[in-house]
């Protein structure tokens, strides 16, 4: 435990078993007190890898989607009651190494979320991102912050960690299955008023890790815009959103 606290990763998994050894052996195990992955259906060995590491694994019976598969990784992280919990994606495209630097502002009562910010740093391009990806991602994030009134470097980075008490006053469960599901979890956050605290990371873009092609990309920007409308909607009680409730 740290400062007391907690502390339990969540692997949003599907098709991972080239690199979850990779990614589980590079976590700094003195921060971590437990882990928990959630395999979403895979159709190679990644539970078959999972269980030979000291994980929980948890199976769904089919394909659910990227938002159900977070929903189940929170939900499970609670019930071991975890006090601060750490998305990480198990395909080794995000650094496991900073997950102290994702830890440290909330055991320390600093912040009650961590987003690990690949464009703070500006290090996405030489890191491997595909342009067109640099060119959305900063774009949206641009637009999402003019809507919100935020300054947020970026919304949508797949490395987050949560305070408990954030994960419990937000009714995630109501939201996306699918990958609209991140953004929604970020309105729900401004929505209460918690500010999202960015630290840098070095980005890691490389053959086994997974990556949004152009369609699902344009598809997920696509819902994010609709999300915000419906948290502006709400915002101005032109509409109400059991979201944001």
């Amino acid at each position: 435990m740290i400062n007391g606290k907690k502390v339990i990763v969540v692997f949003p998994a599907y098709n991972a078993s080239r690199t979850l050894v990779k990614t589980f052996n590079e976590v700094p195990k003195g921060w971590v007190d437990g882990f928990v992955l959630v395999d979403d259906f895979s159709t190679d060995d990644t539970v078959a890898v999972a269980r030979r590491l000291p994980i929980k694994v948890i199976q769904h019976p089919f394909n659910l989607g990227y938002g159900a598969n977070q929903k189940t990784c929170y939900l499970q992280a609670l019930e071991d009651g975890a006090d601060i919990i750490i998305m990480l994606h198990p395909d080794y495209q995000y650094d496991p190494k900073v997950i102290p630097a994702l830890i440290e502002p909330i055991a320390s009562g600093q912040a009650r979320v961590v987003f690990a910010s690949r464009m703070l740093g500006g290090g996405a391009l030489r890191g491997g991102m595909p342009p067109y990806k640099f060119l959305f991602n900063k774009v949206l994030t641009y637009l999402e912050n003019l809507l919100l009134g935020t300054q947020y470097t970026e919304f949508h980075t797949g490395y987050r960690a949560y305070e408990r008490g954030v994960l419990k006053s937000i009714p995630f469960l109501r939201n996306s299955n699918d990958f609209v599901f991140d953004s929604e979890m970020i309105l729900q956050i401004v929505n209460k008023g918690v500010h999202i605290h960015e630290i840098p990371i070095p980005t890691m873009y490389h053959s086994d890790a997974s990556s949004v092609n152009f369609v699902t990309s344009t598809v997920y920007g696509t819902k994010t815009l609709i999300a915000i409308g419906k948290y502006l909607l709400n915002r101005y009680g032109l509409r109400s959103c059991a979201l944001f409730e």
